[in-house]
This record gives C-alpha cells, structure tokens and sequence, in this order.
C-alpha cells in the first residue's frame, strides 16, 4: 500500500472493490428496515384483534395504523438531519433504543388512545432510521454496485414483512384470543436488542468524518475499507454551507434553492405518491382479502374470527412472496437498466395490478365465480412490480443524489413525504373503503401510480454507472437522461 500514490477518500470509496468489511456494514446498517417491514406489517394483522379487544372505532382503527406512520414523518424529515450535525453513528445508537421501550409501552397499552401515542413514538425511530442507514450505505459502497447493496439493504424490509407474517401465525395458533395482538406489537423487541448489540461495530461514516475536521479517522476507515492510501482533498472537505445550530438545524433550505429543487422533487413527490398507494393497499391487504376473495362474510364469534384472521393471514403471506421476487429483480436489474426506468415500469405496472383488482372486485358483485383468481392475480401484480420498482428505487435515490452535507437531510425529508403518503393512504383507506366503495377506491390508486409515473420522467436524474461526487456535485446538467 505504500507504494501507491494516496488518492482522495471520496475517489477511494467509489473505486473500491465490494469487501467483507463492506459487507458487514452493510448488513448492520440495513437490519434496522428489516424492523419498519415487521412493524408496518404487523400491525394489519393486530389491527381486527386490537379492535375486537379495545373496543375500537373505525376511526380509531385509523388512528391506531396510522400513529407510527406519523411519527415515521417527523422521525425522517425533522430529525433525519441530525445525521448531518452530529454523525450517522451517533444516532444508529438511540433510535432502535427508542424502537424498544416504545415496543413495550405498546405491548402494555391500557386502552386505544395509549396503544395511539406509543405507537406514535416507536413510528419516530422507525423514521429516522430511514435517512440514517441510507445515507451512511451511500457513502461506503463502491459505485459499481452502489444501487444494487442499497436496494439490496431495503429489501430486509421484505424480510421484515414476511418475519410478522410467521409471527402472526403463530401467535394466534399459540395464543387464539383476541389478547394476541399484545405478544405480536411486543415480538419487534427480540430483534431491536440484537441489532443494538451488532451496531456497536459500526465506525463513523468517513465522508462525513472528513466533513467535519477529523481526517485522521476518515483516513483510517477508509484505508482499512479499501487498502489503498488516501488522503483528504479539498473536494472531501467541501460542504455547501456552515450548517444552521441550534433546532435551526432540523430545518435545511437548501434542499429548496434553485440547484436542489429538481432534486428534492424527483426523490420526495414520487416517493409520497407511491406510499399512499403501497401502504393504503399494503397494511390492509388483509381486510381486502376478506372483503374480495371471502366476501367479507366472516362469522363474528370468537372461535370463528381467529381462524378467519389466519386464512386471510396465510393468503397474504401467500401474496407476501411477490414481494421478496420483487426485490430479487430490482437487484439484478437496478444497475443495468436504471433507476428510474424500473421506478416508471413499476409505477405503470402498479397501477395495471390496481386496474385487476377493481375488476375483481366488480366481478365479486356477479355470478361470475373466477374473481377469486383474479383477485390473486391483481395482487401479485401490484406487489411484484412495487418491489421491482418504486419500492426499491425511492429509497436509494435519495441517498444518491443529494450531497453528503445535506444527504441525511435530503433523504430524510423524501422519506418524510413518504411516510406523509403513507399516513394518508393508512388513515383515509377505510373510510373511503366504506363510503364509495372498493372498486372505485383502487382505481382511484391506479391514478395516483399513473401521476407518480409522470413525475418521475419530468424531472429524471439517472445516478447508474456514475460516482457519488459527480452525482452529488452542484451541477446535474449532463447527468439528466
């Protein structure tokens, strides 16, 4: 390594070859989406529980999945940009801290308006692990296959989904009451102390460590990540402006200044469309199951609604698999094709998955007896493609294409727009459910993948096959395709 003439750190990273250091990092940055995946996906599932043992409403109902999708907001956009003041590390230490005592407040909630606020205040250390692991996995991976280990890292949140499914099933075959939605809000706890123990590993981000005056310890990151010698130039040390102090610190304009603008929309308002449609469906693909493929015929006494809850759970963890496949694509194509060509065929094809599942449901009001496989059909179309696209690219663009002084800020305030989205989809889908109805309901989904779709080719920036600086840097003139 002596001989080698030193090079930039930035330089370094992005020319290094994929190691098994990078490998671990990668892994215990991108554990913490493996739990937003278990917890946003558990909560369907205790959701008739919760109802049938609370007592809940059906605007309550709303509230109750909605909470965590609220705090997510404020987690990533109002807090994500400490991840620029204080460091990536630093805060990959509180926020699963937060994740399990609120786990267990959640566990223990003594009627609907606590079982609200707790999960209100979990839902912020989901959220700002968000901008966190993917601007930390930005800076450290090698530009060849940056895209890929990002999505990659976003598809644990697969893993997570698939996690609350087995848990689901077996706490209600273990435990068939309606009491049972306690152990599943309470399981999230297990994982969360394991990944706090495994973080504890994970050094500083070295792009910001050089950011922000201490280089000797970016240096020896860097070298240890890449065996190479490196220095740090100018370009490493640059950074857009001196940060605002203070709780100004939360707030960043530049993300709206004319050279950021285009990047703000291109990452935010595609990721925000796309949530209200992804969690809408998402979170209660359960309840449509029930409504399309059985009717929503369910017998109300005990016995009855648990083993109705596990068909209606076993067809989801079903469709669940769509989802992993989803993201298997994505990965192998994410470097070849692009990112946002898989995110404009995910949206289009979205939004065909939703056309289908309109139609079944219009066929359901028949003497037609095939929509239950459209119904399936509809389904996995939408799931597949979510995760082929737009589920995977929102969540690496951001990370990508804002500079490093502002990157956790940036993604943070896409993921806030998403989770805003989301909340919305969560909060309003079953009451507009009930007031105009399934099939006008998803078709009116299929118009916002079709608005997303649009957006994401009005303001393109491709960051495949380019470093992370010449993406980052202020001018994007010949990175538009």
């Amino acid at each position: 390594m002596g001989k080698t003439k030193p090079i930039g750190i930035g330089e370094a990273l992005d020319q290094a070859r994929m190691t098994r250091l990078h490998k671990m990092f990668w892994l215990l940055a991108a554990l913490g989406l493996m739990l937003d995946g278990f917890d946003f996906f558990i909560i369907g599932v205790a959701n008739p529980l919760i109802a049938e043992d609370l007592g809940a409403n059906s605007w309550q109902k709303g509230l109750i999945s909605a909470a965590a999708i609220v705090g997510a907001i404020f987690g990533a956009a109002f807090l994500g940009p400490l991840g620029d003041k204080i460091g990536r590390r630093r805060l990959f230490k509180y926020d699963l801290w937060i994740f399990v005592v609120f786990s267990i407040g959640c566990m223990i909630a003594w009627d609907t308006w606590s079982l609200i606020a707790f999960r209100f205040l979990l839902g912020i250390a989901i959220g700002l692990d968000y901008p966190i692991a993917a601007s930390y996995l930005a800076e450290v991976l090698p530009q060849k296959n940056r895209g890929r280990w990002l999505i990659s890292a976003f598809s644990l949140q697969a893993v997570g989904m698939l996690l609350g499914a087995l848990v689901g099933v077996i706490v209600l075959l273990l435990l068939p009451d309606e009491t049972s939605w306690r152990w599943m809000l309470g399981f999230g706890v297990i994982p969360a102390l394991i990944i706090i123990g495994l973080r504890r590993k994970v050094p500083e981000s070295p792009r910001w460590l050089a950011q922000n005056g201490h280089e000797q310890e970016a240096i020896k990151i860097v070298e240890e990540l890449t065996n190479v010698p490196v220095i740090v130039t100018d370009k490493d040390r640059e950074k857009v402006e001196q940060s605002s102090e203070g709780i100004r610190a939360l707030w960043q304009p530049q993300l709206f200044k004319p050279d950021m603008i285009r990047r703000t929309i291109f990452a935010s308002v595609p990721w925000f469309l796309m949530d209200i449609a992804t969690y809408g469906v998402g979170i209660f693909t359960p309840t449509l199951i029930a409504a399309l493929a059985f009717g929503g015929d369910q017998d109300q006494s005990n016995t009855n609604f648990i083993a109705d809850d596990i068909l209606t759970l076993e067809w989801t963890a079903i469709l669940d698999i769509f989802l992993v496949l989803g993201f298997v694509t994505a990965i192998f194509l994410v470097e070849k094709w692009g990112r946002v060509r898989l995110q404009t065929i995910g949206f289009a094809l979205m939004s065909l998955g939703l056309i289908v599942l309109g139609i079944a449901s219009i066929l359901q009001g028949s003497a037609n007896t095939g929509y239950l496989g459209v119904v399936f059909i509809g389904f996995a179309i939408f799931n597949f493609f979510m995760n082929a696209g737009p589920n995977a690219t929102t969540y690496a663009l951001p990370a990508e294409i804002f500079p490093s002084d502002i990157r956790s800020a940036g993604h943070g305030f896409s993921a806030g727009a998403a989770k805003l989205g989301a909340a919305l989809g969560v909060f309003f889908f079953p009451i507009l459910q009930g007031v105009i109805g399934i099939p006008a309901l998803v078709f009116a989904m299929s118009g916002i993948c079709v608005l997303a779709m649009v957006i994401t080719q009005i303001f393109k920036i491709e960051p495949a096959g380019k470093s992370l600086d010449e993406i980052s840097g202020r001018k994007l003139a010949r990175i538009y395709q």
